[in-house]
């Protein structure tokens, strides 16, 4: 192929819709019930004049981002929208070149506009990695591409300008490698207050409608085979919790795998350390300890960088999530003991694929492995959790946390039509039921053929826009 194309970011519109959880979910120390999900659309033009629109969503979760008790859901949401608007009056900006360069050419600057207005870097990399990928979405679309054929090809012009720890490391020979499988395991997220056996739903508190209730029937469902657990950093009523977690799954599998996830409820590698030792030394934890494949953001960000995490990685990886509010987070974590980072698309897309081949790159170089997962931000069913799934299995990922799916019934809140077009266009990966569309998981896997195989980025059809709050 030619030169990646040189474009321009012409048009942005936003859009809003609401969120209503059937379940609570609780992470960390919040709950959420409900939530808001921003859409965006754009228009890019090349220097001929060409132009194409291009889109993304995702779910603005509070509580997440930016966890200070202080702040409202609403203040959360707006420190979101605003991140997103400071990202596209930088684009704008930027002039004409490759899509990568518009994103290398303002993220530093970016991230400086935001902490001057108190944002933090999670907060800043949302907006633009949203506005990022809209125009990647476009720039497939105006080509003709799958995102998998365009990173392939290095359209965007991807380089070591934002990631110079990777200069000497030949980025388009590894992006060509990149394949995407056309299904992956999901990795079911155990929420903290998410009932374990279907009989501790009270029957007067039942939803019956139609999705599981329970951990149990969610097994039974589904398939699973890929568990994430919650836990809270309080280590009685944790190891009681994951005793009864790991009955339920012992009783029903012959093999399975399960993450850990801190989400920062732990002040210091030694509270983590006690968990994990009171883990190894209790009898009915045996299969479930030796599943365990690696543990996400237990320590507090605020602390998570201060001491090594060495004595923790002895006995299961440890990896970012929270920590991760730029491209230099990783960096910063290898040099600590931690070796895995997660995958968001909230956090950037270019984010992922810098980092996974700085997994590729550091392997080498240490002769031991480094590891990326793909985690989840409740994405919902359309676009976002579309554009989420491109990613991971872009970036040879091969189960993915979901949970979107269980916490909220299906694509409800979309009009009826734009969830039978989504339906229709990816039969693979949605069932209908109840006049719902929903995701469709079977023997614990998501069928992804017609998102890697769909022009642009990851969607064939584009939601409803009139449907929405501008």
């Amino acid at each position: 192929m030619t030169d990646p194309l040189k474009i321009r970011l012409v048009e942005a519109e936003t859009f809003e819709r609401p969120v209503t959880l059937r379940l609570p979910f609780r992470f960390g120390a919040a709950t959420l019930r409900e939530a808001r999900q921003i859409f965006l659309r754009v228009r890019i033009e090349d220097g001929r004049g060409r132009s194409a629109t291009g889109m993304a969503a995702e779910l603005m979760v509070p509580k997440w981002f930016d966890k200070s008790p202080e702040l409202s859901n609403t203040d959360n949401e707006n420190q979101l929208r605003r991140s997103l608007a400071l990202a596209l009056d930088a684009l704008k900006g930027a002039g004409l070149e490759t899509a990568f360069r518009l994103h290398a050419s303002v993220e530093g600057a970016h991230h400086g506009r935001a902490a001057a207005e108190k944002l933090n870097g999670l907060v800043a990399s949302f907006g633009l990695a949203l506005a990022n990928r809209a125009i990647l979405d476009a720039l497939c679309r105006l080509e003709g591409l799958t995102i998998a054929q365009a990173i392939a090809a290095n359209r965007p012009g991807i380089d070591a300008a934002t990631a110079p720890d990777l200069q000497g490391f030949d980025l388009p020979a590894f992006l060509s490698t990149l394949t995407p499988a056309k299904s992956l395991a999901a990795r079911h997220t155990v929420g903290l207050v998410d009932a374990i056996e279907a009989r501790e739903v009270p029957q007067g508190e039942r939803l019956n409608d139609g999705l599981p209730e329970s951990f149990e029937e969610a097994i039974d469902a589904y398939g699973l085979t890929f568990f994430k657990v919650k836990v809270s950093g309080v280590p009685e009523a944790d190891i009681d919790r994951l005793c009864r977690i790991a009955a339920v799954i012992d009783a029903k599998m012959p093999a399975y795998s399960v993450t850990l996830d801190g989400n920062e409820q732990f002040s210091s590698a030694e509270a983590v350390a006690d968990l994990l030792a009171r883990i190894r030394a209790e009898p009915r934890l045996g299969r479930f300890a030796a599943s365990i494949l690696f543990v996400e953001q237990p320590i507090a960000r605020a602390h998570a960088f201060e001491k090594p995490v060495t004595a923790l990685a002895a006995f299961k990886p440890v990896e970012i999530d929270e920590s991760d509010a730029d491209i230099d987070a990783f960096v910063t974590a290898r040099k600590l003991g931690y070796t895995g980072i997660s995958s968001k698309s909230c956090k950037g897309f270019y984010r992922s694929l810098l980092n996974r081949a700085r997994v590729t790159k550091w392997s080498a170089d240490d002769r031991s492995p480094y590891f990326m997962s793909a985690e989840d931000l409740t994405t919902q069913g359309g676009l976002a959790v579309q554009q989420d799934l491109a990613l991971a299995s872009l970036i040879g990922m091969t189960h993915i946390e979901r949970n979107g799916h269980h916490y909220v019934d299906g694509m409800a809140g979309a009009p009826e039509a734009e969830q039978e077009a989504f339906a229709r266009a990816h039969a693979d990966l949605y069932r209908v039921d109840k006049d719902r569309t929903r995701l469709r998981i079977e023997g614990g896997r998501i069928a992804i053929g017609s998102v890697v195989g769909a022009i642009g980025l990851g969607s064939s059809v584009a939601p409803d826009w009139s449907a929405m709050e501008r």
